[in-house]
């Protein structure tokens, strides 16, 4: 996947960030080792001229592929400005979520950062370095549009979905017991909420971007109510000191974004409105 164009002062930045990279190598009298070639600005990276970041797809409308198998989203955008800061390109590695969540994917050296709308927990925390807060989020209750279902209290006896590894996961098995309901598990998103339009469960627990922007899609669904767990989206890297160093350079990126108007324009793009909250 190719840099995408930021405007001139990212270009320069994007340029800079190469010419940072060609002194790297040159200072090594030309040696093209792998050491040499994996270091961008002091950062080591995986790949030398790119940023690898870890994922687990779909989870529209932050990464997903669209018409052409490209992987696009709100997080693989901002992302994208990390890559055009470093003057290096970005690719999207494929994973399973829970090697991202528990840092496993960092430590194997798969990728450089990773993204998924993730919720900065206290456990994740303790296994991963994260970035600044970049989004707020709730849980919410998906279901078919004609079901009757408003919330948990109506689940009683029937079967709720949840995504492996996710914050929704937890929050559908700490109040099953109190509302009579069955806990099922998907491995992504897509297959959860399809279950819901085919029937097969009678409603999902998921962060409420993904469901809003499901059931948009999807007008036979309906999200029915949200739960204010008053939870914050970061992105991760090795909790290590290149991992800290990834991480400082991504909250700076986050952090001009936000004050030059990237931020917004990347929102409004995938949300269809600017953000009442940055």
């Amino acid at each position: 996947m190719k840099v995408t164009g930021r405007g001139l002062s990212r270009a320069f930045a994007a340029a800079a960030g190469a010419l940072a990279l060609t002194v790297s190598m040159a200072a090594c009298g030309g040696d093209d080792s792998d050491d040499a070639s994996k270091e961008v600005d002091g950062i080591k990276i995986v790949e030398g001229d790119t940023l690898t970041i870890c994922t687990h797809l779909p989870y529209k409308p932050f990464q997903y592929r669209d018409d052409s198998d490209e992987v696009v989203g709100f997080d693989t955008d901002l992302l994208a400005l990390l890559a055009d800061d470093m003057g290096i390109d970005h690719k999207v590695v494929d994973i399973d979520w829970a090697q991202i969540t528990s840092g496993a994917a960092f430590k194997a050296g798969k990728c450089d950062v990773g993204m998924g709308a993730m919720t900065i927990t206290d456990e994740r925390a303790g296994a991963l370095a994260i970035s600044d807060p970049y989004f707020d989020a709730t849980q919410a209750l998906l279901v078919k549009a004609d079901s009757g279902i408003e919330d948990l209290s109506a689940l009683k006896g029937k079967k709720i979905g949840v995504q492996t590894d996710t914050t929704g996961a937890m929050y559908a098995e700490e109040n099953a017991e109190a509302n009579g309901y069955s806990v099922v598990t998907f491995e992504d998103m897509a297959l959860q909420a399809n279950a819901v339009k085919a029937g097969s469960i009678d409603a999902a627990i998921n962060d409420n971007g993904v469901l809003f922007d499901f059931a948009k899609d999807n007008p036979d669904t309906a999200v029915t109510t949200e739960f204010d767990t008053g939870e914050q989206y970061g992105f991760p890297a090795a909790k290590d000191a290149n991992g800290e160093k990834i991480i400082e350079r991504l909250n700076e990126v986050l952090a001009t974004a936000k004050e030059d108007g990237t931020y917004d324009e990347i929102y409004e793009k995938y949300f269809g409105t600017k953000p009442s909250t940055r």
